[in-house]
């Protein structure tokens, strides 16, 4: 007869083992180490973010459709990126007038909220 102590989903128990066949009871073998970690992948290269106005998604939500490039010309109101978010269509506008410095976000990307998704100069 041997007293263990077993811990189940943070409970601890005490139990008694017996071999059923009368005879020894093997000495506990040691569990296995656990499997190292992997390292975490490199993070991808940030695409370079140029302009002072910074254009982000206010909640988590796929991109449907990116409706400008860099260099463009845009005018305050003009809708820029649509997003889906909670079953619903959602238009980003403009701001303002001026020109798209970057755009960093493509259709079906997801997004989550606060992410920038263009820049205008």
């Amino acid at each position: 007869m041997r007293n263990l102590k077993i811990t189940v989903n943070g409970v601890v128990y005490d139990v008694q083992v017996e071999d059923a066949q009368g005879g020894a009871v093997p000495a506990a073998v040691p569990a296995p180490a656990p499997a190292a970690k992997p390292a975490p992948a490199a993070a991808p290269e940030k695409a370079e973010v140029k302009g002072s106005v910074k254009i982000d998604i206010p909640m988590p939500g796929t991109i449907i459709s990116v409706n400008v490039k860099p260099g463009q010309s845009v005018k305050k109101g003009d809708v820029l990126v649509v997003f889906e978010a909670m079953k619903m269509e959602n238009e980003i506008q403009s701001p303002q007038d001026g020109t798209v410095a970057s755009v960093l976000c493509t259709k079906g990307e997801n997004k989550e909220s606060g992410a920038v998704l263009l820049t205008l100069e």
